[in-house]
């Protein structure tokens, strides 16, 4: 018996592989492009031995089916689920058949095209998650382990299986295949196992046709699987439920003191990090806790005391980086690459990196293996399935300790491959219905894998269930959705629901609501995307002001990389570029409002109008209906770092202390705007990666934090030549131009400044007003308009009927030299600087000048922010 995940091939003689037809539901099917007046049939082999001979007849056929006209149309949900397929020909089965169909849906099936005399001119194989989804009722099954001290219970649903068996390893037994029973109403299957199984292992044997193969035995782990032995090599049975198991929970974890859950989303302020990045440069944790879940338990490290700093502060949430099991970081034997120290602009760090990338210990970890088990090489014991679970629920306790709550960022929208690869698990199971499918039955690869298909009812199940497990079992407080676009927005609201119900609360979910690929302007469903969240409370990313703040956009290269000068790095010192600096304010006043669709501004070409009426990039600037529907940050871990965009298009003799500065107002600008506030880890130490522009897979060396604050990374060396090479020429002198890089005192600096904006944001609740009307009332913009003076970004805020400030001003000076304006508007009130300013790190902030008369002087570079207390 094999003991990890492998195929035996047991019949075949197929090689057909593409599925050009679609079944809408379980009778009806369509053949796009293909002539309505032809002879269709159904032919199946229970071998997998259909072949098509030379003269045009089907071998190897044991059932044949005839398809008639539709009689009966289906359904008006389902014609909606396959609006993206063309006409072509459409044909039913007749009841009767379509239960013979149903019977031997785990037989090879091709559609066939005839000609008079039978002659078979076309055959394909039929895309089958419509059945699926249409003649089993999957949703109620049982699936994954349940287990006690008497027996465990194990589920699959695998409707196409033509068997399946669970080889459950115990000590000192052999592992004796068991065979599952089948319910036909679900296409689940399910047995039930004596004994004490808790710790034990197990693998799935499912018999099941793959097209293009035959008839495979697949050694599988578990979809559902609790928790893995290393590298995923078989599935672990544990009873999260039983927190009384000290293999399983940290001491105190039913009774661990928790946050309060945020009032409504835009009360958040989050810190994105990465679980090894927070640690592994960091001494002062034990060596053996480095780079793993328990350095977060280590309360006295620099790194932990950085975070209680941060939670002081204001700072409310952290969310981590992919935590759940990981395909492409070895979980044994992984390698960390010795870098020598060298020149700045060197090639050697790079290439040591690239040399054992396969092997590295480093990855972001957005390759999803198993959706609701821990990743192992965060764990000191990833042999140990127990041990994920405990010391994942040590970290989690130990961030609510600090009075954090814990998000966690997930990857529904692809797995890292698909079909028979040894890292593919639901394809082995259920092949065909968990990928999205092109037109002649390849997987999709738009998001940079294996496009899944959370339309599929059980792909959205699957992404429901293991989300509750996370909330339930874990701790988790929020999630975060990797390319959330790619997802229908009901799939994300079965979600949403299924989390409520389970934790007895709403649980934020925030996520890249890109709009792009097979399923971009709904061309297959309602996505989960920026502007068809209505009333959902889900939150996209905004893109507006990040990218005015910054200059250009995330897939700049070559002269763009300087040229693209953003609001914040030089784009308003540019005469030429009036016109331009003109409307990236008027994208950050944008931003400021919550990109709220129906917020009316005045803009640099006169127009009064809605936020809608606002160009971005051919898109409506304003597209949210709430301000609860948008995440605002200026920095994250995709791209460049802000440090690093200010380090290639600030002026090259731009201060160490002037690109601080600059660093804050990305920083600031985030804190003033509506909606959830969301900091990339590092972004308050002035975090570079030396100009690396994709560092998921660039190691240590170029994703380190240094809680010491003494380096932030720039200058390690060229980053990685497979992103960057391309550009290398122009990378180069800018990390040789040493007065870019910060001292200690200018890390120091911007971290206290950091924390000032946390402060300030949390204790105004004006900067976190919670619905539209409310923006739309109490939030005006000044200094707009045709005459404006666009280096200068002025907020009033009416705080009439709410606690704290009567009126706020603030008041953003993205040049270099101080502006003045006159606002007559603002004259003769008691204005007086923000308390948590006039006790603060910036000093220059304080030389601000207020005149009862409506002028205000604000020193260069600086975010001021005034009260009527």
């Amino acid at each position: 018996m094999q003991d990890a995940s492998s195929s035996t091939l047991i019949a075949s003689t197929d090689t057909r592989v593409d599925a050009r037809a679609y079944w809408l539901d379980a009778r009806t099917l369509r053949w796009p492009g293909m002539p309505d007046d032809a002879t269709y049939r159904l032919v199946g082999s229970r071998n997998g031995a259909l072949a098509l001979h030379a003269v045009g007849h089907v071998q190897g056929v044991d059932v044949e089916l005839p398809l008639g006209p539709v009689a009966t149309a289906p359904s008006a949900a389902a014609i909606d689920a396959f609006r993206f397929v063309p006409a072509g020909a459409q044909r039913q089965l007749s009841e009767r058949d379509a239960r013979t169909f149903r019977t031997n849906v785990a037989m090879q099936w091709w559609l066939v095209r005839e000609a008079e005399g039978g002659r078979v001119i076309d055959a394909t194989y039929i895309q089958s998650p419509g059945l699926l989804d249409a003649a089993f009722d999957g949703d109620t099954a049982p699936l994954g382990p349940a287990v006690d001290a008497h027996g465990a219970t194990f589920g699959l649903w695998a409707p196409t299986a033509r068997n399946v068996a669970v080889c459950v390893y115990r000590t000192g037994h052999a592992p004796a295949p068991l065979p599952l029973q089948r319910d036909d109403a679900a296409g689940a299957w399910r047995t039930d196992v004596p004994g004490d199984l808790r710790n034990a292992e197990y693998l799935f044997l499912v018999d099941v046709f793959v097209p293009g193969i035959g008839i495979v035995r697949n050694r599988v782990t578990d979809p559902y699987s609790v928790t893995l032995t290393t590298d995923s090599r078989r599935s672990v049975v544990e009873d999260l439920a039983d927190t009384n198991d000290a293999r399983l929970a940290p001491a105190g974890w039913s009774h661990r003191p928790r946050p309060a859950p945020a009032q409504s989303p835009v009360d958040m302020t989050v810190y994105e990090l990465h679980v090894r990045d927070f640690s592994v440069g960091d001494a002062s944790v034990p060596a053996d806790h480095r780079g793993k879940y328990l350095a977060f338990t280590d309360t006295t490290s620099r790194g932990m005391r950085h975070l209680a700093a941060l939670q002081r502060a204001g700072l409310t949430d952290v969310h981590l980086l992919p935590v759940f099991d990981i395909a492409t970081i070895p979980e044994h034997g992984c390698v960390t690459p010795d870098i020598p120290h060298g020149a700045p602009d060197s090639e050697v760090p790079q290439a040591a990196i690239a040399s054992v990338a396969l092997r590295d210990c480093y990855n972001w970890g957005y390759d999803p293996y198993h959706f609701g088990a821990p990743e192992g090489s965060y764990a000191t014991d990833a042999a140990d399935g127990a041990v994920r679970i405990r010391e994942f629920r040590a970290m989690v306790q130990a961030l609510h300790a600090l009075g954090l709550r814990v998000g966690m960022d997930v990857v529904y929208n692809h797995t890292t491959t698909s079909g028979q690869a040894d890292t593919s698990v639901l394809d082995r199971v259920v092949p065909g219905y968990y990928s999205r499918l092109d037109a002649t039955g390849k997987v999709e690869h738009s998001t940079c894998c294996e496009n899944t298909a959370t339309e599929h009812r059980m792909m959205a199940r699957l992404m429901a269930d293991t989300l509750v497990r996370w909330a339930r079992d874990y701790g988790i407080d929020s999630f975060r959705f990797d390319l959330m676009g790619h997802q229908p927005r009901a799939a994300m609201e079965r979600a949403r629901r299924a989390l409520r119900d389970a934790v007895g609360r709403d649980v934020p979910m925030l996520g890249e609501g890109w709009n792009f690929g097979e399923v971009a302007n709904g061309a297959r469903f309602v996505q989960a995307a920026q502007g068809r969240l209505d009333g959902t409370d889900i939150a996209t990313f905004s893109d507006r002001a990040r990218d005015a703040l910054r200059g250009g956009g995330c897939c700049d290269s070559g002269e763009a990389l300087r040229a693209n000068k953003g609001w914040l790095n030089g784009l308003v010192e540019t005469p030429a570029s009036r016109s331009n600096a003109l409307h990236a304010a008027d994208l950050i006043r944008a931003g400021l409002a919550g990109t709220l669709r129906d917020y009316t501004t005045t803009f640099a070409d006169g127009r009064t109008a809605t936020l809608s009426a606002l160009d971005y990039a051919g898109q409506p600037a304003g597209y949210a209906s709430a301000p609860d529907e948008v995440v605002n940050y200026v920095e994250n871990h995709d791209n460049l770092t802000l440090f690093d965009v200010n380090a290639l298009r600030l002026p090259a003799d731009t201060s160490r202390e002037g690109r601080a500065r600059v660093q804050a107002l990305g920083i600031a600008v985030v804190a003033l705007s509506q909606g959830v506030a969301y900091y990339h880890a590092g972004v308050d130490v002035l975090r570079s990666k030396s100009l690396d522009r994709n560092s998921f897979e660039s190691g240590d060396a170029f994703n380190r934090l240094d809680w010491t604050y003494t380096d932030n990374g720039f200058g390690i060396g060229l980053p990685r030549a497979a992103d960057n090479g391309k550009d290398w020429p122009l990378l180069a002198p800018v990390l040789r131009n040493a007065s870019i890089k910060p001292t200690h005192r200018d890390i120091a600096w911007t971290r206290d400044v950091f924390r000032d904006w946390l402060t300030l944001r949390a204790t105004t609740p004006l900067l976190r007003l919670r619905t539209a009307a409310d923006v739309e009332h109490r939030l005006t913009f000044l200094n707009n308009g045709p005459a404006q003076n666009p280096a200068v970004i002025v907020g009033h805020l009416d705080g009439s009927g709410l606690p704290g400030a009567r009126e706020l001003l603030y008041l953003v000076n993205t040049s270099p030299d101080a502006q003045a304006l006159a606002l007559p508007s603002e004259a003769h009130k008691a204005y007086v600087l923000h308390p948590v300013q006039r006790a603060g790190a910036d000093a220059r902030v304080r030389e601000t000048r207020y005149d009862p008369n409506g002028r205000i002087t604000v020193p260069g570079r600086t975010a001021a922010v005034f009260v009527i207390e």
